[in-house]
């Protein structure tokens, strides 16, 4: 075992026990709130292994029409005018405390587990994208098409909006994110998944311990996604 791949195992394995196997058939409970810590530093331009694991784990098609395809997570370049500092950065549904998202939504289709697991209900969603507009990060996607090669724990359905769910199928089944997963597994390991709300994960503890930024904290929204270095 090389020493790049015996680092990547143990960031992976450390990964992994962040997360506390669910018990089948209980609800989310409030008392845990699942969270990303994103590592901008450990994160490359041209690296795209967290959004290619994404597109392969939900069954989403190649982003050759940015308009119409769906895409739960993006890279995203920015750079401070000021000092010149660029970062690349992955951003997706930030499963906020307070989502803007839920606030509007006429139905009820937008919703928040009791986890702080943003996600829409497709069989209420009639298709308004009330929920497009209010979100900030721009991370909802609208399917403007018929859906093929679904996967079972992802339906999905024309005139619907969809997005990042934190790959809920996985949390709920002791998992990590496939993004998280494929991070540690393939890149430098810039993602942290856990529970904000255990003192003794290693999320809330860097997150105690160290500088950490929110986007757009200014909103009170209170993003569970936050990143480091920029």
């Amino acid at each position: 075992m090389t020493e790049l791949s015996r680092r990547h195992l143990i960031l992976a394995s450390g990964a992994i026990l962040l997360v506390s196997p669910a018990q089948a058939g209980q609800p989310a409970s409030a008392a845990k709130r699942w969270g990303l810590l994103i590592d901008t530093r450990k994160c490359a331009t041209d690296c795209t292994v967290c959004v290619d694991a994404c597109k392969s784990e939900m069954g989403l098609s190649g982003h050759d029409r940015p308009l119409t395809d769906a895409q739960y997570i993006r890279k995203v370049d920015v750079k401070d005018p000021a000092t010149g500092n660029a970062h690349s950065l992955p951003v997706m549904c930030q499963h906020c405390a307070k989502p803007a998202c839920v606030d509007v939504c006429p139905t009820g289709a937008s919703m928040k587990r009791a986890d702080g697991i943003v996600l829409v209900d497709r069989h209420i969603c009639i298709g308004c994208r009330y929920c497009m507009m209010a979100c900030p990060y721009k991370a909802r996607s609208f399917a403007h098409e018929e859906q093929t090669g679904q996967k079972p724990y992802l339906p999905r359905g024309k005139g619907t909006v969809e997005g990042c769910t934190l790959c809920v199928h996985r949390i709920d089944d002791g998992r990590l994110p496939a993004c998280v997963e494929a991070c540690a597994a393939k890149a430098k390991g810039a993602m942290l998944f856990g529970d904000l709300k255990d003192p003794t994960s290693e999320i809330a503890k860097r997150v105690a311990a160290e500088a950490t930024t929110r986007i757009r904290a200014d909103l009170g929204m209170e993003p569970g996604v936050r990143y480091q270095g920029i």
